[in-house]
């Protein structure tokens, strides 16, 4: 079998850790040529020794190195992730970063020629449509797998529907920690509060978009641009339980699903090894064990992110990438304790209403529009 050579940006962070985690577990299958980190060296540096990678980055900027993380190549700076993204001797990028950057490196990864496994939300939010043009199927094979444990289960059930059009993609949400708590109650809710997850370890900044449901908001205009979906085809249903991933229902009133454990090494290793399946480590799925599975509808009055991400779905324009910058400086000021956490979904309408209709046709647009919602939002906190 001849070895997939892999590239991973951002592996310090949950999913670059859990992607050489599978890595390593298939030395047969992968070879990893490039690893990426912003500031976290010393964990970088282990990796570079045990992975042994062509290629290395740290974004943050130049440090000095190790003598025996010497022998690769190594990229420093703003500009760090596309220069890997381009270069690296690898047939797939796994674009794991957090940000904006992560378009930058979707795009460059696809110059290259390279398949893109896309954990990154700000690279289909931001710049869709750049996405989707660059990354067409060659030859009936996909140059764009989604990793984020939703859009892998649509991908995975359309798969499985062997070209059927769907009616309806239906995202399910955990809820995030305060699913059941009143809007007042919501609204104040402390930092600690916000990033206790009931089901996933993650990130702080995804943890704090599940508890206030933009995460949700992202993945549906992701959706819309992975699947092809209108806005009014793509739906959210809250399932406490995460077992089921996502759904797509059908013209025959069918309905397929994809579930397992919430374990994000799963989509991972099946972006990894597509189209085949294999070990991963995460735990088999015992339906016996589970009880029961509930799915509620969404409340949009307490989690008024649903309600905006579809506002900006049927702007169209760069209201994608605003409603994504937005969101970005408000969580931010929320973890510094600057603003109140209902204050987010404030600041985010606030930036749309004020940013307007903004052009989004080329990656400079799109850059624009970022830096222009980025500084409407810090206004409106300040």
């Amino acid at each position: 079998m001849t070895k997939r050579k892999l590239a991973i940006l951002g592996s310090t962070g949950s999913i670059g850790r859990q992607a050489l985690d599978i890595v390593s577990r298939h030395p047969d299958r992968f070879e990893v040529t490039a690893l990426s980190a912003h500031n976290r060296a010393e964990e970088l540096f282990d990796q570079v020794r045990r992975f042994r990678p062509t290629m290395a980055a740290l974004t943050a900027g130049e440090v000095r190195l190790p003598e025996d993380v010497r022998f690769c190549d190594w990229t420093f700076g703003a500009d760090a992730l596309e220069q890997l993204a381009h270069h690296a001797p690898c047939d797939d990028v796994l674009v794991s970063v957090v940000g904006m950057v992560g378009l930058k490196s979707v795009l460059s990864a696809r110059k290259a020629g390279k398949r893109v496994l896309l954990a990154n939300k700000e690279a289909l939010v931001a710049g869709g449509h750049l996405v989707m043009e660059a990354c067409p199927d060659e030859n009936g094979s996909p140059t764009l797998i989604p990793v984020d444990s939703e859009h892998s289960a649509i991908y995975q059930c359309l798969q499985a529907a062997k070209g059927n059009p769907f009616v309806h993609i239906i995202l399910t949400a955990s809820g995030g920690p305060f699913r059941t708590w009143p809007a007042e109650q919501i609204a104040n809710a402390g930092i600690k509060d916000a990033l206790k997850h009931p089901n996933w370890v993650m990130g702080q900044k995804i943890t704090i978009d599940s508890a206030s449901m933009f995460n949700k908001g992202l993945e549906m205009i992701e959706a819309k641009w992975l699947f092809h979906a209108r806005p009014e085809q793509i739906q959210v249903l809250v399932h406490p339980q995460s077992i089921v991933h996502s759904m797509v229902a059908f013209l025959d009133g069918a309905v397929l699903a994809q579930m397992g454990v919430p374990d994000m090494r799963a989509p991972i290793a099946y972006a990894l090894a597509y189209p085949d399946r294999i070990s991963n480590g995460s735990a088999a799925l015992r339906l016996h064990q589970l009880g029961t599975l509930t799915f509620e509808a969404p409340d949009e009055t307490r989690f008024p992110a649903l309600r905006l991400a579809r506002e900006a779905m049927q702007a169209q324009g760069a209201a994608g990438c605003v409603f994504n910058a937005a969101n970005e400086v408000a969580v931010d000021a929320f973890l510094q304790g600057r603003i109140a956490f209902g204050a987010i979904a404030h600041a985010v309408e606030g930036t749309l209403s004020r940013a307007g209709s903004l052009p989004a046709n080329t990656l400079d647009e799109v850059l624009d529009a970022d830096r222009q919602a980025r500084g409407i939002t810090l206004n409106l906190i300040s």
